[in-house]
């Protein structure tokens, strides 16, 4: 059983790395923020990095929720769904105003949020994560 692709590519693909890269981002304009004293463009910049990567997000892990009821392996929807929430309280924290929104819960969060999509971006990638469960 194959998962949901459409011209051969795997269709949870692009929005995966669209939300993975929107949350190793975050990280980056986060040390940028830090090292500008406060200057709120990068705050701005990191909320709406955030955004973006939750949006994308939702809709890889609506495919690969499918993709797990069809028989493939869950865990990377299940890693998913943590960085997820994840992210989503990161954004609320980058929704305070002026530096503690950032500074350290906020970056923290980030570091946090931006490994846990890496993880999921491997484990999506990885074959095991292609075949079919065994069906006894």
């Amino acid at each position: 059983m194959r998962g949901v692709s459409l011209a051969g590519l795997r269709l949870h693909a692009p929005f995966l790395a669209v939300a993975v890269t929107c949350f190793v981002a975050t990280v980056v304009v986060d040390l940028c923020y830090q090292g500008s004293d406060g200057n709120l463009l990068w705050l701005n910049s990191s909320t709406w990095l955030l955004a973006a990567g939750v949006a994308f997000g939702v809709v890889a892990f609506v495919i690969m929720l499918i993709d797990a009821a069809r028989g493939l392996n869950g865990l990377p929807a299940l890693l998913l769904f943590v960085t997820l929430i994840e992210e989503l309280f990161n954004s609320l924290i980058h929704a305070r105003d002026g530096w503690t929104a950032v500074v350290p819960t906020g970056f923290l969060l980030s570091i946090v949020g931006a490994v846990l999509a890496l993880l999921t971006g491997w484990f999506a990638r990885a074959p095991g994560f292609l075949a079919e469960k065994s069906r006894r």
